[in-house]
């Protein structure tokens, strides 16, 4: 189990940089030994799957990939890359969007990660999933650490359901405490 303080330093921390940061560069690690698929139940990704790229010993970065463009793997995932939008008090960003990117530009290092197939039936790519993907490229959305990350956003075009299980373990370290300080009135 983690230590607690180490997980509200990590949020804290996180919370200070910019969206673009937080996403694309923190703790990017380049590591070439790690290939595509490691870790997965099958190495290539197809179409609709959430494919994970860990960022630091806490948090990842998560998209859909999309398939291929003149043999280049694309992946769609909540960003902000290209704005000046900085995160906010609560790990926030007003302006975030969706896009579509090569897999290289997001990470070198990933897994497939479909981790509510066997409690959700994942929807179909071709017609449900790749349209709503299209549908939500260059919208403003958004972007919140806690309630609407990149995770929130692929488990939403996959499963049609909101879920983070990094920000689950969050509440799970840090929730006890929060209870303890509410008994104690003192939050």
């Amino acid at each position: 189990m983690q230590n607690m303080t180490e997980i509200i330093s990590q949020i804290i921390s996180t919370c200070s940089l910019s969206v673009c940061d937080l996403i694309f560069n923190a703790h990017r690690r380049t590591n070439t030994a790690n290939t595509m698929g490691l870790g997965s139940s099958h190495p290539k990704p197809f179409p609709g799957d959430i494919l994970e790229f860990p960022r630091n010993k806490y948090f990842s970065h998560f998209g859909i990939y999309y398939g291929e463009r003149d043999g280049v793997p694309y992946v769609a995932h909540l960003t902000c890359r290209d704005s000046e939008t900085k995160l906010l008090l609560f790990g926030r960003a007003l302006k975030s969007e969706v896009k579509l990117d090569p897999v290289e530009v997001v990470g070198q290092r990933y897994k497939v990660r479909n981790m509510l197939d066997e409690i959700h039936s994942p929807r179909d790519f071709y017609t449900v999933v790749k349209p709503a993907i299209d549908d939500m490229m260059g919208k403003d959305i958004t972007f919140d650490i806690l309630f609407h990350n990149s995770e929130h956003q692929a488990t939403l075009f996959r499963y049609g359901l909101k879920k983070s299980t990094q920000i689950e373990k969050v509440y799970i370290q840090i929730l006890p405490t929060w209870k303890e300080l509410f008994k104690k009135r003192k939050l």
